[in-house]
Order: C-alpha cells, then structure tokens, then sequence
C-alpha cells in the first residue's frame, strides 16, 4: 500500500466509528433482469422487491431482452413503470457494445436516474507473459480515460468485469487494473467471484485491495460452472448457500471497505435467455432464499 492510499484508509477509518453508529452496515442488493430469462418487464417489474433489492438493471440479449424492450416501450413508460412498483434504475450491462461504443448508452443511463454501466475489458491474457499482460492492462487504462471521463460528467461509472477469455481475468490483471484506475473518475471494477480460483482470501484480499473502486459486487461462485447443460441443482450451485463457497469471509472483506454499492444475486442458466427456475415466482424466490443465507452471515 503506498503513502496516499494509506492516508487514505487512516482517513475512511476515522469516519467508520461515527457511521456505523448510525447505520449497521448492510449489502445493497439490486435485482439482475438476465435471472429471469427473456420474461417481460411487466412480469419482473413487480418481483423486485420480493427479492430484497431495491433497483433493478438491464440486460440485453442474449441473456434478457429487457435492454431491448426499453428502447421499444421508450424512457418515459420505462420510468413510470419503475415509479409505479417503487423501485429504482441501477443501469445495464452491455457486453455487446464494449468498453468503447457506450456514448449514447451513457446518456441513456443519465437520464433514466441510472448510475453504472457493466461492460468487458479489451483482448484477452493468454499467450501473454506476465509482463505484457501488465503492459496491456496499462494501455487499456490509457485508452478508457476518455470514456472514463464522459461518464464521470455524467455520473456514471463504467464498470469493467473479469471475465474468461478477457484481458482482466485474472487475479493479477486485477490487481494491475485496481492500482491503474485508482484516481481515475467514472470507471471502476465489476467483481465476478465466480471467474476467479475459489479461494476464500484471495478473493477477500481482492475485494480489500480494490476497495472504493468496487462499481459492483456479484454474489456468484463457480458451483459447477455454467457451461454445459446438467441437473438443476447442480446449476444453482452458482447461488450462495448452494455451492461449497464461503461467503463470510468475502462479506467481512466488503464490509471492512464500507461497500454500499449495488450488490447482485447471480448465476447463468443454461441455455442463455431462460430464467434460473422455469417460472417467475420460482426465480424470486431462489433469489430470495440466496439473501436469506448472505444476510446470516452479515452479522
């Protein structure tokens, strides 16, 4: 840790005591619209709350076709929707665009009261020596800045996901990325436990170490994986309290760093664009059972 970042944390520490005196410190969970397949938001709308989450955010195909449906029903009934069920807009995933096509995906954020925008990184790691990988992570940093830098203006961020066969995949590239975009506005890290080892302190260590540019935390372990059709439960073993993931060492790392942001319940379904359980109610309440086993161990 160097001199600033550790002036930093005396800082944030002094401030924690008084905060916390306040307000027990809780996970802020936001409601992923891919987990219920290619559903309606008309069907979803109303589930959000049930699960616990207080906003919801937007995919695309070919995991949901909510992002799609926004464009198709336009920004205002969008917004009365979310007014009429009490509930807010977080932002959307675009994998699709990537990391430098999201101008207009920015805007759209904006206005709809949105506040990050989930995306990948650029190239992928292998065939790289550890040394280049660096290199790469440093020039994808330098190339990002000025979408960076709209998005701050905006009051977005741009959060960049690890994920297999991406230039930020693995621990390292993370840890290169965190440390190259830490006084870099509007741009941030997406935490996919779920593309990493399973390896409890690591992924604290992680959690610790990207700290405030955390955009948003995935509750989302490996299981079996989610690449191949197999048994249902054994495809929920991606869901907390279903896998063999310890999940109280990595709430205790995020609640050491004070994260507030947006939190999801996770997991793909096999195949794509079909919700996690065959039907609505039953998604729901899978999500719900997953933050019923995080908030026990919040304590």
């Amino acid at each position: 840790m160097n001199r600033r970042r550790f002036l930093q944390s005396i800082a944030a520490a002094a401030t924690t005591p008084a905060l916390a005196a306040d307000k027990p410190w809780k996970l802020n969970y936001m409601l992923a619209s891919s987990m219920y397949g290619s559903l309606p938001l008309a069907d979803i709308l109303p589930e959000v709350k049930k699960t616990g989450a207080t906003a919801i955010e937007l995919w695309p195909k070919k995991h949901g076709t909510q992002r799609e449906e926004l464009d198709a029903i336009g920004h205002e009934k969008f917004a009365a929707m979310l007014k009429e069920h009490g509930i807010g807009f977080g932002g959307t995933t675009r994998y699709d665009l990537g990391p430098f096509k999201l101008a207009e995906e920015i805007a759209v954020v904006k206005k709809l009261g949105g506040s990050f925008i989930v995306t990948g990184g650029e190239g992928a790691w292998k065939g790289l020596t550890p040394e280049q990988l660096k290199a790469n992570v440093k020039d994808f940093v330098e190339k990002m800045k000025p979408h960076a830098a709209l998005a701050a203006e905006n009051g977005v961020t741009i959060g960049i996901e690890n994920h297999i066969n991406n230039l930020i995949d693995t621990p390292d590239s993370l840890r290169w990325l965190a440390d190259d975009i830490r006084e870099m506005p509007g741009i941030g890290i997406a935490l996919a436990p779920y593309h990493l080892p399973q390896d409890t302190k690591l992924l604290s260590d992680l959690i610790r170490l990207i700290d405030r540019k955390m955009t948003l935390f995935y509750t989302w372990e490996h299981g079996k994986g989610c690449m191949k059709p197999m048994p249902k439960d054994e495809e929920l073993q991606q869901m907390p309290g279903r896998g063999p993931l310890d999940w109280k060492p990595l709430l205790d790392a995020l609640k050491a760093v004070n994260f507030t942001g947006p939190t999801e319940i996770f997991m793909h379904p096999t195949p794509r664009g079909i919700p996690i359980l065959p039907t609505a109610a039953e998604t729901t309440a899978e999500i719900a059972r997953a933050k019923e086993h995080l908030d026990k161990l919040e304590g």
